[in-house]
């Protein structure tokens, strides 16, 4: 079993995202243990980029602190390096493919490989030209995690049947961001999951309460937050990490409920 596999053996998964470099490369190094410290299961870790589609406008703001603070791809690679020293917790890079296509995919995925990172979530490949990126990153012991979107319909089955690692269902349509009522039917896009795959499934896009990401993660292995994080880190900056465990933990206690 992959560590990714292993961050679901426990119960349901909690996996925070933030965006590294922000605000700086030093404070992603600790949030990061943080978040490993108050109960995450799996890291997802954002590669900074000027042209993040998927993403709202609190995510979007942290890419541009991050680029401004002068954060690169070789500065993201730092930063896991630092977080290896300490954790062997599993962690997931989430980056548009421009930055990894200029990096060269076969340099890229063999320092993903050096530094233990053990998976890429990249919303702008889609399902259809992922083969773009499979071969360099199966070489180097890294998941392509799919993303099950509303609309991916027909293609639910055919996208989950491929999948490695865990697949990223993704809660509600438009970009990411905190939404207070997430309506879209998850559980009928689990269920046609499961009956192709038992690869883990968690939830994400617009959790932000204990509330929700228990709601979601009974429906499925796991809840994925992000921009409730970021904007913890956006609110208090070099003094975030408090608040970032304060958080994590209620959340996590409310999935294992």
């Amino acid at each position: 079993m992959s560590k990714i596999g292993k961050a679901f053996e426990n119960g349901k998964a909690f996996i925070p995202f933030l965006t590294a470099g922000d605000p700086c490369a030093d404070k992603t190094v600790e949030f990061i243990l943080e978040l490993e410290r108050a109960g995450a299961d799996l890291i997802e870790i954002g590669i900074p980029f000027s042209d993040p589609t998927a993403e709202g406008v609190v995510i979007q703001d942290a890419n541009i602190r991050a680029l401004k603070k002068g954060i690169t791809t070789d500065g993201v690679f730092e930063i896991v390096r630092k977080v290896r020293e300490k954790t062997q917790i599993p962690i997931v890079f989430l980056t548009y493919i421009n930055p990894v296509f200029h990096y060269g995919y076969e340099a890229f995925f063999a320092k993903c490989q050096e530094l233990g990172v053990d998976g890429i979530i990249s919303p702008d490949v889609p399902f259809e030209e992922k083969e773009e990126i499979t071969g360099a990153a199966n070489a180097h012991g890294v998941d392509v995690i799919s993303l099950i979107a509303p609309t991916s319909d027909a293609r639910i089955q055919r996208i989950a049947k491929e999948a490695a690692g865990y697949i990223y269902v993704v809660s509600s349509m438009g970009v990411t961001g905190v939404r207070t009522k997430i309506t879209t039917d998850v559980g009928k896009i689990v269920e046609a999951i499961r009956q192709v795959t038992d690869v883990p499934c968690a939830i994400g896009f617009g959790i932000s309460t204990p509330e929700q990401a228990k709601a979601m993660a009974d429906k499925s292995d796991g809840a994925i937050v992000g921009s409730a994080i970021v904007k913890i880190i956006e609110k208090y900056g070099n003094d975030a990490a408090e608040h970032i465990y304060e958080y994590v933990k209620a959340m996590k206690d409310a999935i294992m409920e």
